[in-house]
């Protein structure tokens, strides 16, 4: 498998990740060795490589600091599949909640999609050639021999047995024969096709026929969840593949689906779905979050806690490995990584059951978030919010500029909220921007001035109310 993890050392994994998240070094190391040692586990001799398992990650730390930020970045760098599920969705009402299983068959499905796209792009250079060829042809067609329209087409698959397909019907239509010559029609369509790859017919509205896509009208089957059956499917095996449909759209649109099409023509479903599973097996991620509340916390049983403990001992046999039925067939789960997150605030890991501890050997403690760390995430990371805000008010053709002195006003001011009422992170940020910018957002689009500069007076200006001087004062030592 040639993803990208397989280029990339410890160190520059984690150098990918400072373009994102903040701080929480420590964290970036433990993921950076964890997916290293994947890549080495995979350049030993088979017989090792069966001994060789994950050592899966526990991240500790309130909520806001980066945990779940950390998990999807490096799913998104190294191209592994990838899933987030929430501990608490398995006991959402007493005993009742979603099969643990399923958190591997969203994997599965993650990784087909994976697996598939990738087979799809390496065809699109194919697929295109085709897809010129059928819009040339859409254009200018080539000459038409005189005849029936319909003569030799089957319509259906119950035509033939009803001789439709055979005899020629008395009212069909007759088309005259094209009295062009052949270099006419390669004159024209060579024309036509320098147009195309110009661009030139962009605009231009056509007709073509494409494959309508299966009704996915799922038919519960009931029993274990993910046992249905689409309709549609049955009735297009019936009916020898989806029907073909005639549409009139523009050529660019029609050169998107055609290229879908023709690329899905050319690729082996049951070399991807092998592909899929190996990968989902071998490089799979499941991070599984608010771990900490199926922890329980209190010696004695209360409440749903008899619950909690039942998701733990159902999370395990996953956790230790175990095989889980999919509709592509059946998943080993020993080599996947499992990635636990929770705050433990009210509870601690040594809550879990000691078997699920031992499951989870790297330690992580996630800091809380300092002013600083505020002020850097503000401004350093690709997708900072305050180039998110800025992007979103220069659409209306209004450039906003924020003084340092601003940034370093709403980085104190998320701070202190954090600090007098709940610790909720980074996203305490995201609530002092929408609040700071609510006024501006709504009158910006009648605004006549080009550009808007913020400083710490206009903050000051907006959050007078909201965080009073008294309250500052007895955080101030």
């Amino acid at each position: 498998m040639g993803n990208k993890l397989y280029e990339m050392t410890p160190r520059e994994i984690v150098a990918e990740l400072d373009k994102y998240i903040i701080g929480q070094d420590q964290a970036k190391r433990s993921v950076a060795v964890a997916l290293r040692n994947r890549y080495r586990r995979s350049l030993l001799d088979d017989k090792m490589k069966e001994e060789v398992s994950p050592k899966n990650i526990l991240m500790m730390g309130p909520t806001g600091v980066g945990k779940t930020e950390i998990a999807r970045r490096l799913a998104k760098l190294m191209d592994a599949p990838f899933v987030k599920v929430e501990a608490t969705k398995f006991t959402e009402v007493g005993y009742v909640g979603r099969d643990v299983d399923s958190m591997v068959r969203d994997l599965a499905e993650t990784s087909v999609r994976i697996t598939k796209q990738k087979h799809l792009q390496e065809k699109y250079g194919v697929a295109d050639d085709i897809v010129e060829e059928r819009i040339v042809e859409a254009i200018a067609p080539g000459r038409k021999k005189a005849g029936s329209a319909e003569s030799a087409t089957l319509k259906g698959p119950f035509d033939f047995i009803m001789g439709s397909g055979t005899a020629q019907k008395q009212d069909e239509p007759q088309i005259e024969a094209d009295n062009r010559t052949d270099s006419e029609v390669e004159l024209t369509r060579d024309q036509v096709r320098k147009q195309y790859r110009e661009g030139q017919l962009d605009e231009q509205y056509i007709e073509i026929e494409v494959t309508e896509l299966p009704k996915t009208n799922q038919l519960d089957m009931g029993g274990q969840e993910g046992m249905s059956i689409a309709i549609g499917n049955i009735f297009d095996v019936l009916g020898g593949g989806g029907r073909k449909k005639k549409k009139k759209m523009k050529v660019k649109d029609a050169r998107k689906a055609l290229r879908e099409e023709e690329a899905g023509n050319l690729i082996d479903m049951d070399q991807i779905t092998m592909e899929a599973l190996e990968n989902a097996e071998q490089n799979g991620i499941i991070f599984i979050d608010e771990i900490d509340k199926i922890a329980s916390g209190s010696s004695y049983r209360i409440g749903g806690d008899v619950s909690r403990e039942g998701v733990q001992r159902d999370i395990l046999p996953i956790v230790e490995g175990s095989v889980v039925n999919t509709k592509y067939g059946p998943v080993k789960t020993d080599y996947m990584l499992f990635v636990g997150a929770g705050a433990f605030h009210t509870s601690k890991p040594t809550d879990l059951i000691p078997e699920l501890q031992g499951r989870f050997p790297i330690r992580v403690e996630l800091e809380n978030l300092t002013e600083e760390a505020f002020v850097s995430i503000l401004t350093v990371p690709e997708n900072a919010l305050l180039k998110q805000h800025k992007a979103l008010l220069e659409t209306e053709g209004v450039a906003v500029e924020f003084t340092d002195d601003a940034v370093a006003e709403i980085a104190r001011l998320s701070f202190m909220s954090n600090e007098q009422t709940e610790n909720i992170g980074a996203r305490r940020l995201h609530t002092v921007m929408e609040k700071l910018l609510e006024d501006l957002a709504f009158d910006i689009p009648d605004m006549d001035e080009k550009k808007i500069v913020i400083d710490s007076d206009y903050v000051g200006k907006v959050f007078k109310d909201t965080i009073l001087a008294e309250d500052m004062d007895r955080y101030i030592l």
